[in-house]
């Protein structure tokens, strides 16, 4: 098993310094884009009379001409438009509050509230009525967990490729972003070699036939010792050399003899080769060295098979009659079993060839019949005749080369599984029609979509069947289909690859608390608390609970060692179970061990890392990196309680705008150490969970932080989680564009009590979920 902001400096020494952290990195963020809209007369009229005015007064004092960031440069409606990336940041951050700075002019909560829709609608000028654009997907290959999933799913063969694969790259905080999901020669490699290795596990072939092979020089042959020389060895009259072997198996093999003689007299050399048999008597004819085969049909085991000259032939002054032999070799090959009884194949064989040929069915009208259904479900749409014609080719090929059927089936099987259409989900390239509507992509790669969405594997039967029948989009049907593929097994693919990365908890595989100070935290710890996590995610969901359940749930999962980690009595048994929360201080996502852990450092807790998690993965309003011109604090110079260290901290000006939004937020999570345990002191002192956020709303612990941002930061969180499961569902950043369809699945979740399986079904049936539109 196993995230904006809007600042800069001036002549005010202080509130411009505030926000110098964030401008400065936003310098860096600005992309030119063009207006959809141009020089809109509504746009121009509201940027004039509605906004400029609020920048005027909240905003020019430190951020006019000659400023280090100068927003009096956007004087018209089309160029903030085109500077949309600043000015969404500034959204950010008059919702969190923390713009103007505290000792900027006062501003309050309707006019911050008109000020953020007025930026909204001019920086991101959609008109969602009349069609706005859907996105396009980059051309998307498997990553690692999908292509071990599909393969499972077509197959039935647990591939693992986790040890063999070059890693996923990372986008938008996923791994399943098309972007970023390059395919280097190595990995091609490493497909090819993976697709003969699956196709041989997933059909059975009878093995080779197994080669005996033996070679010996004739001086190391039984008997040998008696002659003279040792290449050749030398029979000057009548004698016997052996070859003793031990076979381990019978049937029919050659001896090969390299041997020669001095031919004297009126007949050739001759050689009786005996083993065990109707010994065979062999002329040897030249005088130089030759290869005679010889055939012979031995039985399994310890075998000895002698060569005795039998013709030695001597005369005074002429030529003598002498057997010359070099080398002996024996060779054979066990004979290839071609037939296996059908009850011993493995399911996948079975499956996969679900026709065989037989008195009725050739061949190759056999494989065209399992290849065009496997090759369909494998490309996830139908196939061609021509594309099913090339794969029986291939077992033509195959079969005349000597293979077997069944070699020649794992052949086309491996080729189907380094065809593009297997390695990307392809989606055919399509344009908007006359009137600009986007086009929907068709029923299969819909069907593609939402099982990558929900199982990260390949669609079942069922779903490529509502995409065959044209029902995919019946609205009944789907919702139907959608309940039963959350409710399926394979869903828990879901929630850990879209958990795990949302909420970070991958990292606990290299976070490395200090044990001397944290002890009970080990490993069987470690792996609890994320399975914890991804339980409590999988019952929200099942159970269709409000999402913001996942912040303010009574209730957790836990087994008897995690139970006695957190100090919660009660719970026996090393199997998870749901257990309420009532009188203790924990309940939801921000209680959980698992995300404290990964939110600390090794020998204490971090309420920046935690301050800042939050703002990333549950208001989806990260802080902006440091900017590099901030000098480092002096070392030793502060003092004091964490809290006290971290307000010394603050009062630099550089640092304050980004701290006072994320130490808040850490500080209420104080009473949990860095391995999520409840404590009331860290070390001496007494712990303070007090925090005001940047908007003046004040708090004081995990209680008041868990009912503020369920209630208070409802819709935010909502939207967050929102936008966080589109990317991951679409396999791409979300865009300015996206704003309506988001708009729509934050109302849609909204209309269904805010239940999870509203928001999944609104995201399958968003517009950039369902269509396909232009990359900008």
């Amino acid at each position: 098993m196993h995230q904006n902001d809007f600042a800069a400096s001036s002549t005010n020494p202080n509130g411009g310094r505030l926000m110098t952290c964030v401008l400065v990195a936003l310098a860096f963020a600005i992309i030119g884009v063009p207006s959809v809209w141009g020089e809109d007369p509504d746009n121009e009229t509201v940027f004039r009379k509605t906004l400029l005015p609020l920048v005027r007064t909240y905003c020019l004092d430190c951020h006019d001409h000659g400023s280090e960031i100068d927003l009096a440069v956007d004087s018209t409606a089309a160029s903030l438009s085109a500077n949309r990336s600043r000015w969404n940041q500034a959204i950010a951050h008059l919702r969190l509050g923390s713009m103007p700075p505290e000792d900027g002019p006062e501003m309050d909560a309707e006019t911050r509230a008109r000020m953020v829709q007025t930026i909204d609608s001019l920086a991101n000028a959609v008109n969602c009525v009349q069609n706005p654009n859907a996105g396009r997907v980059a051309l998307r290959r498997l990553n690692r967990t999908e292509y071990r999933n599909t393969i499972r799913d077509l197959t039935g063969v647990d591939y693992k490729p986790a040890d063999d694969f070059p890693g996923d790259d990372v986008g938008y905080g996923f791994d399943n972003i098309g972007d970023v999901l390059s395919l280097p020669p190595i990995l091609m490699e490493k497909y090819v070699d993976a697709a003969m290795e699956i196709s041989g596990e997933a059909i059975y072939a009878p093995p080779p036939p197994e080669i005996f092979d033996i070679q010996r020089t004739a001086s190391a042959l039984i008997g040998a010792e008696k002659y003279r020389g040792t290449a050749p060895l030398v029979m000057a009259s009548a004698g016997t050399v052996a070859l003793q072997v031990d076979l381990p198996f019978g049937g029919e093999f050659e001896l090969t003899l390299t041997a020669g003689g001095d031919q004297g007299g009126d007949e050739p050399v001759k050689i009786e080769v005996n083993w065990g048999g109707k010994p065979k008597v062999i002329d040897v004819t030249s005088e130089d060295a030759e290869d005679i085969t010889i055939p012979l049909r031995l039985g399994r085991g310890q075998r000895k098979i002698e060569l005795s000259f039998i013709n030695d032939f001597y005369q005074e002054g002429g030529v003598d009659r002498n057997f010359h032999l070099y080398h002996v070799k024996l060779s054979g090959a066990q004979r290839r079993k071609t037939y296996v009884d059908p009850e011993k194949l493995p399911a996948s064989h079975r499956r996969i060839l679900y026709v065989s040929p037989s008195r009725d069915v050739s061949e190759l009208q056999a494989a065209r019949a399992v290849l065009a259904r496997f090759a369909s479900r494998a490309f996830r749409r139908p196939v061609s005749k021509s594309e099913v014609e090339r794969l029986v080719r291939l077992v033509s090929d195959v079969r005349q080369a000597g293979g077997l059927y069944e070699d020649a089936m794992q052949v086309a099987i491996a080729s189907v599984l380094v065809s593009p259409h297997f390695l990307f989900k392809i989606e055919r390239p399509r344009t908007p029609n006359d009137d600009g509507e986007m086009p929907s992509i068709n029923n299969y790669e819909l069907a593609t979509r939402i099982s990558y969405f929900l199982w990260s594997s390949m669609p079942d039967d069922e779903l490529l069947s509502m995409a065959h029948q044209g029902t995919i989009r019946d609205r009944s049907r789907l919702l139907q289909k959608i309940a039963s593929m959350i409710r399926d097994r394979r869903s828990n693919q879901f929630v850990d690859n879209f958990a795990s990365q949302w909420l970070q908890l991958r990292n606990l595989e290299t976070v490395d608390p200090d044990t001397r100070l944290y002890r009970g935290f080990d490993n069987e710890i470690r792996t609890l608390l994320w399975r914890e996590t991804l339980t409590f995610f999988a019952g929200v969901m099942r159970e269709n609970m409000p999402v913001t359940t996942l912040l303010d749930a009574d209730f957790t999962y836990l087994n008897e060692p995690l139970a006695k980690f957190y100090g919660i009595p009660g719970v026996e048994g090393q199997d998870f179970r749901k257990v309420s929360l009532a009188g203790t201080p924990r309940g939801g996502l921000l209680t959980h061990g698992s995300v404290l852990t990964v939110t600390s450092n090794p020998t204490r807790t971090s309420p920046v890392k935690r301050g800042k998690w939050v703002l990333e993965n549950l208001l989806n309003t990260p802080p902006p990196p440091a900017p590099a011109d901030v000098p480092e604090l002096p070392r030793g110079k502060l003092a004091g309680t964490l809290r006290e260290r971290l307000e010394q901290h603050r009062a630099n000006p550089a640092c304050a705008t980004c701290h006072n939004m994320m130490d808040p937020l850490g500080f209420a999570l104080e009473n949990f150490d860095a391995v999520g345990r409840w404590r009331s002191t860290d070390g001496v002192d007494e712990i303070n969970a007090s925090g005001v956020f940047p908007d003046g709303t004040a708090f004081n612990g995990i209680d008041d932080l868990r009912r503020l941002l369920s209630t208070h930061r409802k819709d935010d969180f909502i939207r967050a989680l929102a936008e966080k499961l589109l990317i991951y569902a679409i396999g791409r950043g979300t865009e300015y564009y996206d704003k309506c369809a988001i708009d729509q699945i934050v109302s849609d979740c909204h209309a269904g009590g805010d239940r999870f399986a509203y928001l999944i079904v609104a995201i399958i049936e968003s517009d950039p979920f369902q269509k396909q539109g232009y990359r900008e």
